[in-house]
């Protein structure tokens, strides 16, 4: 985890809105598409974390754990369009594990999927004390996006925000 894979090789990245999304058939066809990425949930509700190798996407998903959320993926997220949700799983070889820098890959316990319904974008830090709405288009669905917050309640805010969404 945290390496290139071999499938990744030459493979032309788009970056949009602070998030990598490969460029292939799957974004045109419905097809799932798989990001580098990680996704926990609490109660169905996922959070897709994106950012590059060492930006502290599996850091901010155990912090999470640890205060409720359970596991979908770690390192690579597989997104599916399914039944009008962005559904996110796990591919097989890497479903129940977690990569913590420094101790080495972790077993955890896991949802098999679970639907996105915010992306987090460790590539850009908020500014905002009440930060605009913001979304991003995945499969040609529209998502809410936030920001990475350098305070120590972000995961913990993000576990409410997966228990009760966000309100004006």
């Amino acid at each position: 985890m945290g390496r290139e894979h071999p499938a990744d090789r030459g493979r032309r990245d788009l970056r949009t809105a602070g998030r990598t999304l490969r460029r292939g058939p799957a974004a045109l066809t419905g097809e799932p598409l798989v990001l580098h990425a990680t996704a926990v949930a609490v109660d169905g509700r996922a959070a897709l974390i994106q950012g590059p190798s060492g930006s502290g996407k599996s850091a901010l998903a155990l912090e999470m754990m640890a205060r409720g959320a359970v596991l979908v993926s770690d390192d690579r997220v597989i997104l599916r369009d399914q039944d009008g949700e962005l559904v996110a799983s796990a591919p097989d070889p890497i479903q129940g594990m977690i990569e913590a820098r420094g101790v080495g890959l972790l077993g955890a316990d896991t949802v098999p999927h679970a639907a996105v319904c915010v992306v987090v974008d460790l590539t850009r830090t908020e500014s905002d004390r009440l930060p605009p709405r913001r979304t991003v288009s995945l499969l040609s669905r529209e998502v809410a996006l936030l920001h990475k917050v350098e305070h120590p309640h972000f995961a913990a805010a993000l576990v409410q925000y997966l228990k009760g969404g966000r309100k004006e």
